[in-house]
This record gives structure tokens, C-alpha cells and sequence, in this order.
């Protein structure tokens, strides 16, 4: 039988906090609870959770930086939770590496819903470690780039980039198409899968996050074709 999946939820509100928890519970998760920030950097390190949920305003240290030392240190995923609805909110914590959000109040099945989803995708990101056996490599390669969808795995300059895996199934994805235009629809759907809550605006992050880390080259980019989408643009002829 194999051990129940950990869930660290992270919430001032003592309601919402043992709420979440009976609702996981019997949705057979394991889960701690915590009510501040700083409690929370302490028991992510001791509990090793599958998961975390993370409210936003915390006393102390709020959900924003506690998520940003996390993301220092582990690329567990995060589901930040607000009261708040504005787009700012949701873009930053995308940008500070949560996996996903979810808006106050959220029904019970809703929540265990995207639980289920994001540790599903991280979850298969896992299986497809460095160790695994699989028949042929998916891989691509491009001057001073290789995308390594077996592994999980990024060269660039001969360099390994480290990455969450949905920035590296985006870039894999879209490299695997040279040329070829996307709307953020459909990298959306291609990427994220019908399960995913997001909006359009998650994938504008995470092509942002990947041109931090991915500068143009002289024979490839990622480029934006503007009042469409995305698509990544060979200038030469690939390797």
C-alpha cells in the first residue's frame, strides 16, 4: 500500500485551515497545518510535504516571500490561495513559481479537484527522472540548445538550466514546432490539459520566466506574434 500523499497547509484563518484539512482528509491526503509564515519555512523542511497550500496574507512573512524560499530550495508544488481576485495577484505569485491558485471562497470538490491536478502533472514530470527507462529519446536540439523531455532536462551554452517542468514542457513543446504559431489557447491546452483552472495569462509567465533564463540566440527565439500568441522562431537551419 503505498503511503498517503502530504499536504502542508498554510492559512491564519483557523476555520478555513481545519476545513481544508477534514477536506483532504477524507480525500485519504495526509496534512499538517500551520498558521504563519515563518511556522511554515520551518515545517516544510521537517514534514517534506507532497504539496503545499499557501494563503497570501500570513502575519509576519507573507505567502509571497514564503513561497519565494521555497522555490530556493525545492520545486514542490504550490497552490497559493486569496481572498483577493485581482490579475496582479495571480501573476505574481505564477512568477514566483506557484503552480497554481485558487480564489476565496472555493468549493470543497474544486480544491481536492486541482489538488489532484497539479501533484498529477508533477507527479508525472517525477516519473520521467534522469533514471528512467524509456524506448527512444525525446529530445530536441538547436545551436547551444538541447531540450531534453526524457530527463528533464536543459543545455544551454552547455550549461544545465534548472526549470520547473511545465516551463520546460512549454519550451520542448514549442521547439518541437519551429515556426509554427500558438495562441496561448492553445499552449493552454496542449500543456496545461483541461483540468487546468488557469487563464491565458499563465502562459505570458512562464514565457517570461523562460526568456529570463533562455536569451535570444542568433539563429533561434522565442518570439511573439503580436495579437496571436507565441511561437519559437528558427532563423537558420537546425542541427
Amino acid at each position: 500500500m503505498s503511503a498517503k500523499q502530504k499536504i502542508l497547509i498554510v492559512d491564519d484563518d483557523t476555520n478555513i485551515a481545519e476545513l481544508i484539512s477534514l477536506y483532504l482528509t477524507k480525500e485519504c491526503f495526509d496534512t499538517l497545518t500551520v498558521y504563519d509564515g515563518q511556522e511554515a519555512l520551518k515545517q516544510f523542511s521537517i514534514y517534506k510535504p507532497n504539496l503545499v497550500l499557501l494563503d497570501l496574507m500570513l502575519p509576519g512573512i507573507d505567502g509571497y516571500e514564503v513561497c519565494r524560499e521555497i522555490r530556493k530550495q525545492s520545486s514542490t508544488p504550490i497552490i497559493m490561495l486569496s481572498a483577493k481576485g485581482e490579475v496582479f495577484d495571480k501573476v505574481l505569485g505564477l512568477e514566483l513559481g506557484a503552480d497554481d491558485y485558487i480564489i476565496k471562497p472555493f468549493d470543497s470538490k474544486e480544491l481536492v479537484a486541482r489538488v489532484r491536478a497539479v501533484l498529477r502533472r508533477y507527479n508525472a514530470a517525477a516519473d520521467k527522472g534522469p533514471d528512467s527507462k524509456q524506448e527512444g529519446t525525446e529530445c530536441v536540439v538547436y545551436p547551444d540548445l538541447v531540450i531534453n523531455l526524457s530527463n528533464y532536462s536543459v543545455q544551454y551554452y552547455g550549461k544545465n538550466v534548472d526549470m520547473p517542468p511545465k516551463e520546460l514542457e512549454l519550451l520542448y513543446f514549442m521547439a518541437s514546432h519551429p515556426n509554427q504559431v500558438f495562441t496561448r489557447e492553445q499552449l493552454l491546452d496542449h500543456i496545461w490539459g483541461y483540468d487546468y483552472y488557469g487563464d491565458t495569462r499563465t502562459v505570458d509567465v512562464h514565457i517570461k520566466r523562460l526568456r529570463e533564463k533562455i536569451k535570444d540566440h542568433p539563429e533561434w527565439s522565442l518570439a511573439t506574434v503580436w495579437g496571436i500568441g507565441y511561437k519559437f522562431e528558427v532563423k537558420g537551419s537546425r542541427k
